[in-house]
C-alpha cells in the first residue's frame, strides 16, 4: 500500500505549508489589529474591541503552532520515507529553525498576558522572521518539488 502511495506523499507537505503560510500572514493581521486595539483609546479602542483579535490571533496561533511541527516533521518523514534519508541543506535547516521560532514565540504568551512588553516585542519579532523565512521556504520547496516532478 505504501508504495502505490509513495509519490503523492511529496504533494502534501507542500500543500501543507502554503496553507500555514497563509494561515500566517493572516495571524500577522491579527496580530497587529490586537496590537492596535491594545494601544488605542476611547472610541477608537471600543471599536477594535469587537473584533475580538485578541482571541482569534491566539486561536490562529496556536493551530500554526501543531500544524507547523506536524507539517515539519511530516516533511521529514515523506522524504524519509521516498529517499530512504534526509537531505540535510538549508530548506531542511531553515524548516527545523522556524519549528523552533513559533515554539519559542509561544511560550512568551504567559510573559506577555502578564503585561511584559519586552516578551510582546521579542514575540513580534520572532514572528516577523518566521514569516519572512517562510516566504523563502514557500519558494525553495517549491523549487525541490519541480525537481521532484522533473524524475516522475
Amino acid at each position: 500500500m505504501l508504495e502505490s502511495i509513495k509519490p503523492w506523499l511529496n504533494f502534501i507537505h507542500p500543500l501543507i505549508m502554503w496553507s500555514l503560510l497563509a494561515l500566517a500572514l493572516y495571524a500577522l493581521y491579527l496580530g497587529i489589529q490586537w496590537r492596535r486595539t491594545r494601544l488605542a483609546e476611547g472610541d477608537v479602542k471600543k471599536e477594535l474591541v469587537k473584533g475580538k483579535f485578541n482571541i482569534r490571533h491566539h486561536q490562529i496561533g496556536s493551530a500554526l503552532l501543531a500544524f507547523m511541527v506536524i507539517g515539519t516533521v511530516g516533511g521529514m518523514a515523506v522524504t524519509y520515507i521516498n529517499n530512504g534519508k534526509l537531505f540535510v541543506g538549508p530548506h531542511l535547516l531553515v524548516g527545523l529553525t522556524m519549528t523552533a521560532l513559533i515554539a519559542s514565540s509561544a511560550a512568551l504568551v504567559p510573559f506577555m498576558q502578564k503585561g511584559n512588553e519586552t516578551a510582546r516585542l521579542t514575540h513580534i519579532s520572532l514572528n516577523v522572521v518566521l514569516v519572512g523565512l517562510f516566504s523563502w521556504q514557500a519558494v525553495t520547496g517549491m523549487q525541490i518539488l519541480f525537481r521532484i516532478l522533473e524524475d516522475f
